[in-house]
């Protein structure tokens, strides 16, 4: 029965995803957002509601290994899903359509928190103040800091195509993507905790069913809707829901470091998420790298740092596994 449920809940996030991503272009392009602000905060925030669901029931259960290991994973794997489809659009080469600037504060935040995470989990004793780490307070200022910086700044991404919107007014864009997004929870929440009742079936460490398996899981929405800005040559939205995505997710663990009453939650978790961590720090200086290279004309000259990327996470996660 785990196996329908879990099958079923994938086929409803595709679908959802989809027409998240569909209103979510109609918004960046009828709107005074940008394609990047839109999947920077408004898909971002929606597609990671399943890793938020995840996280809080890992709560739940006294998990705090899943909650950490979902989050950080799933910023790898978004990473990943970067890395695939740059690979596999290598002719309308991915990074050099976007501009750097305008996803700069995204790439560099998300390299900044997670830093942040690894040096929090490498403490012996964690600060606490009020029961959360003092970790949390500094992700949480920081992101502030950013919205901010985002709310001052109209620049545009760089696209070499102009393809039509479609015929939605923005007030229905608007009020179908909060649909989609409540969708996308509801059966995010059934892929979550599915994946999560079969992982324990599996007998594998907590560590890693958080950081590999749930995590990939839980970023199935995040491929589907880089898949569908590519359809619709939003190549900013497909870049920055995926930059997005990863602060996102680091404020959810903010979210769930509160919940979690017992300690600060990076304290309660195993030291193996460094690892997971410095993986992403790789991960995310090369995403910088390639938004900040300048234009490579040989494809395999151009995609040969995603192919390090991908060939880097499949080894090491053999070797965790």
């Amino acid at each position: 029965m785990v196996y329908i449920i879990f099958l079923v809940a994938a086929i409803v996030v595709v679908g959802a995803a989809i027409k998240l991503n569909e209103f979510g272009d109609v918004i960046s392009r009828k709107s005074a957002l940008s394609g990047a602000a839109v999947g920077t905060f408004l898909i971002a925030g929606a597609t990671s509601l399943p890793e938020l669901t995840t996280s809080l029931t890992a709560v739940y259960i006294d998990n705090p290994d899943i909650a950490v290991g979902n989050m950080i994973g799933s910023n790898v794997f978004n990473l990943l899903i970067l890395a695939i489809v740059d690979i596999i659009y290598r002719r309308r080469r991915l990074f050099q359509r976007v501009g750097y600037q305008e996803h700069k504060p995204a790439a560099i935040m998300g390299l900044v928190f997670m830093i942040i995470i690894i040096g929090a989990l490498a403490l012996p004793q964690s600060i606490e103040w009020f029961g959360v780490g003092i970790e949390m307070f500094v992700l949480a200022l920081l992101y502030i800091i950013m919205i901010k910086f985002f709310s001052n700044k109209g620049e545009e991404e760089t696209t070499d195509e102009d393809l039509p919107v479609k015929n939605y007014k923005l007030k229905t864009a608007v009020t179908g993507f909060i649909v989609m997004a409540l969708v996308v929870f509801g059966a995010g929440s059934a892929l979550s905790i599915s994946g999560d009742q079969l992982a324990q079936v599996s007998g594998l460490d907590s560590s890693f069913v958080g950081s590999f398996l749930i995590a990939a899981s839980t970023s199935l929405p995040e491929l589907v809707t880089v898949l569908a800005a590519f359809k619709v040559a939003n190549y900013g939205m497909a870049i920055g829901s995926i930059l997005g995505s990863n602060i996102f997710n680091m404020q959810l663990l903010v979210l769930t470091d509160i919940l979690y009453r017992d300690q600060a939650i990076l304290s309660a978790a195993g030291n193996s998420h460094i690892f997971i961590g410095l993986l992403g720090v790789f991960m995310t200086l090369v995403t910088i790298y390639l938004l900040w290279r300048p234009a490579i004309s040989n494809q395999w000259r151009y995609i040969a740092p995603s192919m390090i990327v991908s060939l880097v996470y499949v080894v090491f996660s053999y070797i965790i596994f």
